[in-house]
């Protein structure tokens, strides 16, 4: 029963981990609001739950579902730099769209992939024996978080990475390199989406389901990893931080999962999720208070 858990947490924690790793480059990197997230995650659900329906190759799925996470990112960036909105509504505006754009994909709110559905999954089964086939969704799941993740750390190395960096910390930089920042902010937004979108197509071979609301809360749960990842294990010098937020989901996700084993109704996962984040808040807050006393101690 114990075992079953710890894997039904590290599972999701991986799934989730990819998505907090998007919301680290909006909320982190770009200081972004970004809502369109919790669109954003349903929609690489659908995309690829239509493309598994119709029997496409579910790795290829993957990809497409991340493509089009990049392209709702990309219209919320553009609704910022070229449209002139801001970026707290221009979220809320493509969260709203992709909420009727999922349920037109689909065709209807919810509905299940069928048994014989060829997934990652499935076709990855015969690499497993005996009882490592157990952990054979963990050993995938993994797999393409650290895929997602050292794409990541790559990506941010390069030129645009660097761009992107200075795009949030500070633009004016951005402009003397004679780059423009509403690009680097669409382009970061994009990506950021797209791992979201990744996260969510991953999910949905999953659990084989899609859920039109599956999205609700999801800004909240990534930004909760993000917090846990920034605070808790920036202090680890050879952790990269997107190990941290992939750790910080996992650990997001452990208090859920524990809540729940030790009786916690799952119509009160909502206010669970409320306190856990309000926690993380305080207890960033309360490091970042002590830092800064540190700070002038020295001084």
């Amino acid at each position: 029963m114990i075992e079953l858990l710890i894997i039904g947490i590290l599972e999701q924690g991986f799934i989730y981990g990819i998505m907090a790793m998007g919301v680290y480059i909006t909320y982190t990197i770009l200081d972004f609001p970004d809502l369109s997230v919790d669109g954003t995650f349903p929609l690489g659900i659908a995309v690829c739950f239509v493309l598994i329906r119709n029997s496409v190759n579910p790795w290829f799925a993957l990809l497409i579902a991340f493509a089009a996470g990049c392209v709702a990112g990309a219209f919320t960036g553009i609704f910022n730099v070229k449209l002139k909105i801001r970026n707290l509504l221009c979220g809320i505006l493509t969260m709203t769209a992709l909420y009727s754009i999922n349920y037109g994909i689909v065709g209807k709110a919810s509905d299940f992939l069928l048994n014989n559905s060829v997934t990652i999954f499935s076709q990855t089964e015969f690499l497993f024996k005996g009882h490592a086939a157990f952990y054979s969704k963990l050993a995938v799941i993994i797999v393409i978080a650290l895929i997602a993740k050292f794409a990541l750390d790559w990506y941010m190395r390069t030129k645009s990475g660097f761009l992107l960096r200075s795009v949030g910390d500070n633009e004016s930089l951005v402009i003397t390199l004679a780059q423009n920042p509403g690009t680097i902010k669409i382009i970061g937004l994009s990506i950021a989406n797209g791992l979201v979108a990744l996260s969510g197509a991953v999910y949905c071979q999953y659990s084989r389901a899609f859920n039109v609301g599956s999205g609700t809360g999801t800004v909240v749960m990534g930004l909760a990893a993000v917090i846990i990842g920034v605070t808790v294990f920036k202090k680890i010098k050879f952790m990269r931080i997107t190990t941290g937020v992939i750790f910080g989901m996992i650990v997001y996700k452990a208090c859920i999962s524990i809540a729940l084993a030790a009786g916690l109704r799952s119509q009160d996962t909502n206010l669970m999720i409320t306190i856990l984040f309000i926690a993380t808040l305080v207890i960033n807050e309360f490091f970042l208070k002590k830092k800064k006393s540190g700070v002038r101690l020295h001084d």
